[in-house]
């Protein structure tokens, strides 16, 4: 799998950006990394300057949004889908892209895996995957919230 260093998996998603242009072979990760990549064509300029989006920062009390945590959350919800973890994941996704666009429908998914892992690094604990699976099954409209 690849590193944890911030460098280095920001060099692969721009490493992965080159091959979709060569039209080089991928390894099935980095295919996962590409359809991503593909869902976002307002990263591609950054993408295509490794040198400006290796070393930069995303300040959120600046305003802004950190396009390669975005993506890591969209590779991640696929993973979880391929998966059906938490179980019933795959259910409550097929669900509400039956009312909403895929892509606004992962967005709304993020929200709720970005909170949930926010929430347990504040907190010092494992991420709640039931809270996790009960706030996607809200947005699809299978539970309530309360």
């Amino acid at each position: 799998m690849y590193s944890q260093d911030r460098d280095q998996l920001r060099r692969v998603y721009c490493s992965v950006f080159a091959k979709m242009h060569d039209d080089a072979a991928m390894e099935p990760m980095e295919q996962a990394i590409a359809r991503v990549i593909g869902m976002h064509p307002e990263y591609h300029r950054l993408l295509a300057s490794p040198e400006t989006a290796i070393g930069a920062d995303y300040l959120p009390e600046m305003g802004e949004s950190n396009p390669f945590l975005h993506m890591g959350l969209h590779l991640a919800l696929h993973e979880q889908l391929a998966t059906d973890r938490p179980a019933g994941i795959r259910t409550a996704y097929q669900t509400l892209i039956s009312v909403r666009d895929v892509h606004d429908a992962e967005h709304a998914i993020s929200e709720c895996l970005a909170t949930v892992l926010w929430e347990a690094q504040r907190d010092h604990r494992e991420p709640d995957e039931a809270a996790y699976l009960r706030c996607i099954r809200v947005l699809a409209g299978l539970e309530s919230d309360g």
